[in-house]
């Protein structure tokens, strides 16, 4: 995010969280006719999780992982308990939710969004709903992993404008907030260097 000869402003960052699988209010889910459908990436893929990662947090400063290189993406999405959901509307990819199971029965929603060409047809309200709803049972699909007892999430005032009231209408509590300084510089975009 921080960027050398780049003015700081001020970033807040909001931690939000659901401590029961009661706290979950799902968003309705697109009829039949949007052609939408939810699935896991079963095979970790570092070139389409880093598609992905840039596709929807190009214009977000998502820049943490932009240096990783291939076996670092390896070994984050090969850890036990990582998952990555993607939205595909007719075949194409639209956005993707990535779950990481943390000590204990805690599971982070690590990344979420959507591409820019699908954002405002109120996808990311049913995407967020099922990403939560894995993250509640996820132990059911790794051996040896305790039931979740808690999920956690933050954004930011970088992200997307409806990105803090989408979690909180799906049922998610603020439990922190902090505000600070960054040196933001200009988004990368999708494409880093093509605007």
């Amino acid at each position: 995010m921080n960027a050398p000869n780049a003015p700081a402003v001020d970033v807040t960052t909001w931690f939000l969280e659901q401590t029961s699988p009661g706290d979950l209010s799902p968003s309705a889910a697109p009829g039949p006719e949007s052609g939408t459908d939810i699935l896991r990436a079963e095979i970790a893929s570092p070139e389409f999780s880093r598609f992905l990662y840039t596709a929807v947090g190009g214009d977000h400063h998502w820049t943490d992982r932009l240096p990783w290189s291939h076996r670092q993406w390896e070994e984050w999405l090969g850890r036990a308990g990582s998952e990555t959901w993607v939205l595909y509307v007719r075949g194409t990819p639209a956005g993707f939710v990535e779950l990481d199971a943390q000590d204990g029965a805690t599971v982070e929603i690590a990344y979420f969004g959507l591409l820019p060409s699908f954002t405002g047809r109120g996808l990311g309200g049913h995407l967020l709903s099922f990403g939560l709803a894995r993250a509640w049972d996820l132990a059911e699909r790794h051996t040896g992993r305790r039931v979740t007892t808690r999920v956690w999430v933050h954004t930011c005032s970088l992200d997307g404008p409806a990105a803090l009231g989408n979690y909180e209408r799906r049922g998610m509590r603020i439990y922190d907030a902090r505000t600070r300084p960054e040196t933001v510089g200009p988004t990368p975009g999708p494409w880093p260097g093509a605007r």
